[in-house]
């Protein structure tokens, strides 16, 4: 079970005037080990007793903010199709992402890797491959 629906059922069962504790117990039968801890019931059982009513987690200060943003990538991307032989330095100063965000975004969203000092996708497109083989019979 999810936080929040442990969280919606501590919250009917305050408004019905049950007891934090009784709660408690109840969750574990239901969960087992899976339960929320008691201080945990206890904690949300105030706050709903005191008036909240929304049962997910506040925002907090510190979490951190996902940086592989469609427009990150997107600049990544661009950044590289711009100049090819680009190093992640340059890209870190065009961008201003650090240096692990650009690594992830190439290999984990782009799938591309370096090759000969020149960025290249992990698999070519059949038109890549003919324009590919095209360049070397031309050489």
């Amino acid at each position: 079970m999810t936080d929040e629906f442990n969280r919606h059922y501590i919250k009917i069962r305050v408004i019905l005037g049950i007891n934090p504790k009784t709660i408690f117990d109840e969750l574990t039968e239901a969960l087992g080990p899976d339960a929320p801890s008691y201080s945990m019931v206890k904690n949300w059982a105030k706050r709903f007793r005191e008036g909240r009513e929304d049962v997910s987690d506040d925002p907090r200060s510190g979490r951190p903010i996902s940086v592989f943003t469609v427009e990150n990538i997107e600049c990544v991307r661009q950044v590289i199709e711009d100049d090819p032989h680009s190093t992640y330095e340059d890209i870190i100063v065009k961008t201003d992402l650090s240096r692990g965000t650009i690594e992830r975004i190439i290999h984990d969203h782009l799938k591309m890797r370096k090759v000969v000092s020149r960025w290249v996708a992990h698999q070519l497109t059949d038109e890549q491959k003919q324009k590919d083989f095209e360049f070397v019979v031309k050489i």
